[in-house]
């Protein structure tokens, strides 16, 4: 927890929004998570793609390949659709949501309508226009940390600005705001789907870029792409 902390921090480490330990296998690998706060997570979207591009590339894995993650939340099977340079496409099969319900939540004096689920972590997404900056900072760490997630919740807040177009804002469990969230995007668009009107299949906006969510009868498909930029030496003073 000690070591995530320090390397995750914005000014004085590499800065990231968690750490992956891993051990490799052909074709695959296991992963655990921590958060930058330093606790732990079951599963991360992104950062399984993050993985699975470090073992394409060492492994030197083409297009058609499937890679297989052992996580927190259960295997997680990727396919590997397309490779540019150092970044890498996967469509990532991240099993089905759970414990879908809408309810309304008491924060700041204010009943919230949220939609909640676990999508291998516990998610709970508002609907609605996407909030003002002032209002996502405060909103936000009190859904998070509210007493109806003791073990703390991931934080979207989504708009269905079209059928097949959800944009979103995300307070990640153990991070703050991010820019980007796997889990986060395929949780939002299953909510928007039951709750907002939205398509089973759309385009998930979110400052960091647009991931293909796919809410099919077998589970939840995650499409989107992973970059290597740096390999580098952690000393540990």
């Amino acid at each position: 927890a000690e070591l995530a902390r320090r390397l995750c921090h914005r000014h004085n480490g590499i800065g990231a929004d968690g750490l992956i330990l891993f051990e490799p296998w052909p074709s695959g690998a296991t992963m655990d998570l921590l958060n930058a706060d330093g606790s732990a997570s079951e599963l991360s979207g992104n950062g399984l793609r993050c993985l699975a591009a470090l073992v394409a590339r060492t492994q030197s894995l083409t297009p058609g390949t499937s890679i297989v993650v052992e996580t927190g939340a259960g295997t997680k099977q990727l396919e590997l659709i397309a490779r540019d340079g150092e970044r890498y496409t996967f469509q990532a099969a991240m099993g089905t949501p759970e414990n879908l319900r809408q309810t309304d939540i008491e924060v700041a004096g204010e009943s919230i309508r949220a939609s909640v689920l676990r999508m291998g972590n516990p998610q709970c997404i508002v609907l609605g226009p996407l909030p003002a900056i002032e209002r996502f900072h405060r909103i936000g760490p009190l859904l998070s940390t509210h007493a109806m997630f003791p073990a703390g919740t991931n934080v979207e807040f989504a708009h269905v600005e079209s059928p097949d177009r959800v944009r979103i804002l995300i307070w990640e469990r153990g991070v703050g705001p991010t820019t980007s969230s796997g889990t986060g995007s395929s949780a939002s668009a299953v909510a928007a789907a039951a709750h907002g009107g939205a398509a089973r299949s759309v385009d998930v906006v979110a400052p960091g870029g647009t991931q293909r969510v796919e809410w099919r009868d077998d589970g939840v498909y995650l499409t989107g792409w992973a970059e290597i930029i740096m390999e580098g030496q952690w000393i540990v003073f």
